[in-house]
């Protein structure tokens, strides 16, 4: 398999953000006087965009035993609102609580010098993404950056990555995915495009193994050893033609 290009996704497979969605999340609650949020629940939540979040997080809230302030509240009145607070306090936190995952650099700099093109592609709005990659001395690696709200629809639809494709002039079939999530499987099988997993991600509190990839990693250096891509180290050199 000829790889033409790379996609990879942000949160959770190139920087570990969770501390930054729930600083965020808590400011957002404490602005619309509910109870904080464990970081479980966020962490379940990240990988479908900012309105899942903040959805999924409002609802759990509010069904909260002996919360009086969340009697007569709902998701729907509260979400406009909700929404203006989680992007002034994520615009003002953005990568104040979140790292580089080990190796993710160091893989960044081998596929640049192997000519790969890459392209970030992710379900946080996109001036979010661009702002996180830049703190995070990661931008200048990317040919192209897209996010939630970049298309008219969202991973795990095939609809972002067959564009990012189009972007990077690269096929589906040629095009690696990188991701760390269920979504990211789901919108790579359907757009034909190669995946490989994160083993550190979220993935919705899910076990990330049993969803079906190409290959598992630990870090993004296992991706590619310089000889060969992870998925064909174990067979021989003929099968891999």
């Amino acid at each position: 398999m000829a790889i033409q290009a790379i996609m990879i996704d942000l949160d959770g497979t190139l920087v570990h953000t969770l501390g930054d969605f729930a600083a965020a999340i808590n400011r957002m609650l404490g602005d619309l006087d509910l109870p904080p949020a464990a970081t479980n629940l966020v962490a379940h939540a990240v990988g479908q965009g900012s309105a899942h979040l903040i959805r999924t997080v409002i609802e759990h809230q509010l069904g909260l035993p002996g919360e009086q302030r969340c009697a007569g509240r709902s998701v729907d009145n509260l979400y406009e609102p909700a929404w203006q607070r989680y992007q002034h306090h994520y615009a003002r936190l953005n990568g104040q609580h979140s790292q580089v995952y080990p190796g993710v650099m160091q893989a960044l700099e081998h596929w640049r010098r192997m000519g790969l093109p890459l392209a970030c592609l992710t379900n946080k709005p996109v001036a979010f993404a661009h702002d996180l990659l830049r703190i995070k001395g990661l931008h200048g690696f990317f040919q192209c950056v897209f996010g939630g709200d970049s298309f008219t629809r969202k991973k795990p639809d095939p609809l972002p990555l067959l564009e990012t494709c189009r972007a990077l002039a690269s096929v589906p079939a040629h095009t690696l995915m990188v991701g760390d999530s269920r979504n990211d499987a789901q919108a790579a099988d359907a757009a034909g495009c190669p995946l490989v997993l994160v083993t550190y991600g979220y993935n919705h509190g899910e076990p990330i193994k049993a969803v079906a990839a190409l290959a598992h990693v630990d870090d993004c250096q296992q991706i590619h050893d310089g000889q060969d891509w992870v998925w064909l180290r174990a067979r021989p050199k003929a099968a891999a033609i």
